[in-house]
C-alpha cells in the first residue's frame, strides 16, 4: 500500500511589530535554505535563531537583518508633506485679511470721531456700541452656533472671573476709551507712531511683574524705540498735549491688560481665543464703560439730542460688523500662523495708515516725522526678530528633547520585545 505524503497546512503569517505602536507589517517565515517554518511548541526566541536572527548569544544573522530592515524602513518613511505653496498663500491671504480689517476700523473710527468728518464726538458710545454688539455675536457663536468652544479646563467660576477677567475687562475698557478719544485730537498718522511705544510698555511691565527677565539689549532696544517716537513727536505738526496723553495712556492701559492676561488667565492654564475673549471680557468692558459714560457722555448726548448729531444706523452697524470682523480675523490669523505674524503685519499696516493719512486725509507728515518713526521702525523690527529667534530656539529645543523620549521610549520597548513574547507563550 503506498502510502500518500501529507503536507502540514500553511503556517499563519507571523506579526512584526513595527517601531510605530499602531502600524503592523506581515510577513511569512522563510521556507528557503533549509529553514523550516516556526512550530507550535517552538519558542519566538528560538524560531528567531533558527531563522538566523538573534539567539541567545545576541548575533543577528542576514535573514533577520534583512526583514527588520523592511520593517524599520516602511516604519520610518517620512508622510507626505503639505503643499508649502498653499501654506504660504493662505497664511498671506488671513495677513491681508487681517491688516484690510484692522486698517479700515482704525479709518471708520477717526472717520466718525473726527469733528471735521462725521463729526459724532462720543468715543465712550462708539467703544459702548461695538462691545455690546461684539458680545451679541459671541454668545451667538459660543452659545447658539456652538463654533467656537469655551475652555473646560479651568472652569470659569465665579471667583476665577472675578479674580482675572474683571480687571482685564476694566483695562480693556479704558484702553478702548483712551484710544478712541485720541481720534478726536490726533491725526491717524502720529497715532500709529505713538503706538510704536507699546512693545516698550509691554517689556517694561513684564519685567517689573517678573513675567520676563531685564535684559541690557532689550532695554537698550526699547529705549531706542523710545527715541524715535520722541523725535516723531517733535516733527508733528499738529501736536495736542491732551490727545497725547490720550494715547500714552491708552497704551499703557493696554500693556497692562497684556502683563496680566499672562499673570492672571495663562498661568492658571487658561488660553482664550478672540472669540472667547469678547464671549467672557465684552460684557465686563460694557459695564465699566457705564459709568464714565453716564458722567460724560450722557448729558451731552442729550443735549444733541434735538440737533443734527444723531447716530445713522447704517454708519454704526456696518462699523461695528468691521469691529467683530475684526476679532475673527485676528481669531484665524494667530490661529493659522502666530501672533507673532500679526505683530510683524502690524508694522506694515502701521506704514500702510501713514501713507493713506498723508495722502488720502491729507494730513501733515513731516520729514522729521519719517526720521523718528524710521529710528522706531528699526527697534520694533529688531524686537520681533528678536523674539523670532528666541521662538526657534525654544521649538529647537523641545523637539530635540521630543526625539530623545522617543528614541529612549523604542530602545525600552525594543528590550522588552522578545521576552514579554516568550512569556507569554511559556504560560500558553
Amino acid at each position: 500500500m503506498t502510502m500518500e505524503k501529507r503536507t502540514s497546512p500553511q503556517q499563519p503569517p507571523t506579526l512584526l511589530p513595527t517601531n510605530c505602536s499602531t502600524h503592523f507589517l506581515y510577513a511569512r517565515a522563510p521556507t528557503t535554505a533549509g529553514v523550516t517554518p516556526r512550530q507550535p511548541h517552538q519558542s519566538f526566541r528560538s524560531y528567531l535563531a533558527q531563522m538566523g536572527g538573534t539567539g541567545d548569544d545576541g548575533a543577528k544573522a542576514p535573514a533577520a537583518a534583512a526583514a527588520m530592515d523592511v520593517v524599520s524602513s516602511s516604519s520610518s518613511s517620512p508622510a507626505p508633506a503639505p503643499s508649502v505653496l498653499k501654506s504660504v498663500l493662505l497664511s498671506y491671504a488671513y495677513v491681508s485679511v487681517w491688516i484690510t480689517l484692522s486698517f479700515s476700523v482704525i479709518v471708520y473710527n477717526k472717520y466718525i470721531l473726527d469733528p471735521k468728518m462725521y463729526n459724532w464726538p462720543f468715543p465712550i458710545s462708539l467703544t459702548m456700541i461695538h462691545m455690546a454688539f461684539c458680545a451679541s455675536l459671541a454668545v451667538v457663536l459660543v452659545r447658539v452656533l456652538r463654533v467656537v468652544a469655551v475652555p473646560a479646563s479651568p472652569p470659569m467660576t465665579p471667583s476665577l472671573y472675578a479674580a482675572s477677567v474683571v480687571p482685564i475687562g476694566a483695562l480693556y475698557a479704558l484702553s478702548l476709551w483712551f484710544s478712541n478719544s485720541a481720534y478726536i485730537y490726533l491725526s491717524v498718522s502720529f497715532i500709529q507712531m505713538l503706538k510704536a511705544l507699546m512693545p516698550v510698555a509691554v517689556y517694561s511691565l513684564a519685567v517689573a511683574f517678573r513675567t520676563d527677565s531685564f535684559r541690557r539689549a532689550s532695554m537698550l532696544n526699547m529705549l531706542g524705540i523710545s527715541a524715535g517716537v520722541a523725535v516723531a513727536a517733535y516733527g508733528e505738526a499738529r501736536f495736542d498735549a491732551f490727545g497725547v496723553m490720550l494715547q500714552l495712556a491708552a497704551v499703557a492701559a493696554e500693556a497692562t491688560r497684556l502683563v496680566l492676561i499672562q499673570i492672571l488667565l495663562t498661568s492658571k492654564g487658561m488660553s482664550l481665543n478672540p472669540i472667547t475673549s469678547l464671549y467672557y471680557i465684552a460684557p465686563c468692558c460694557l459695564v465699566f464703560l457705564t459709568l464714565p459714560w453716564y458722567f460724560v457722555e450722557l448729558p451731552r448726548l442729550r443735549a444733541a439730542a434735538g440737533a443734527a448729531v444723531r447716530p445713522d444706523v447704517f454708519v454704526f452697524g456696518t462699523n461695528s460688523l468691521c469691529a467683530f470682523a475684526l476679532n475673527l480675523a485676528v481669531f484665524l490669523l494667530v490661529g493659522k500662523t502666530s501672533a507673532l505674524t500679526m505683530n510683524v503685519a502690524g508694522v506694515v499696516k502701521d506704514w500702510l495708515l501713514i501713507a493713506f493719512s498723508w495722502t488720502v486725509i491729507k494730513d501733515t507728515v513731516t520729514p522729521v516725522n519719517l526720521v523718528g518713526y524710521g529710528i522706531a521702525f528699526l527697534g520694533v523690527a529688531y524686537y520681533n526678530h528678536a523674539k523670532l529667534q528666541g521662538l526657534k530656539a525654544r521649538e529647537a529645543e523641545r523637539r530635540a528633547a521630543s526625539m530623545a523620549t522617543a528614541k529612549d521610549g523604542d530602545a525600552e520597548a525594543g528590550v522588552r520585545l522578545l521576552p514579554e513574547k516568550d512569556a507569554g507563550e511559556q504560560k500558553n
